[in-house]
């Protein structure tokens, strides 16, 4: 039986988006390097802050947890910005990855409005 935040649409696409980022990040090397790291460490706290989150009792805890796992996606967007004007990304690795993080980004503002 899954744990309850596998069952959540939102967990799955940061799964989805943070297998993409390791994917990527074997191309980011040199003067890439630390933005390498900052995305991989991002894009895995959606996902981690997300199944923790959804594992609180606590309502306010619960949207305490929503709200980091929406900043670490805000934090992918915004890297994704800087390696995509540094020629790092082309230019639909980086639609892709920003589609992706808007649907995230989307779904955990409504999760924490309630």
């Amino acid at each position: 039986m899954p744990f309850d935040h596998e069952r959540l649409d939102v967990y799955r696409l940061a799964v989805e988006y943070a297998a993409r980022v390791f994917t990527l990040a074997g191309s980011l090397n040199g003067l890439h390097r630390a933005a390498r790291d900052q995305i991989l460490r991002a894009s895995q706290s959606i996902a981690l802050n997300i199944a923790e989150g959804n594992g609180k009792r606590s309502m306010l805890d619960r949207q305490r947890f929503f709200e980091i796992a929406r900043g670490s996606a805000l934090e992918c967007a915004a890297t994704q910005d800087i390696l995509f004007a540094c020629g790092a990304l082309s230019a639909e690795e980086y639609r892709d990855g920003q589609e992706l993080l808007e649907r995230i980004v989307c779904m955990l503002s409504r999760m924490t409005e309630k």
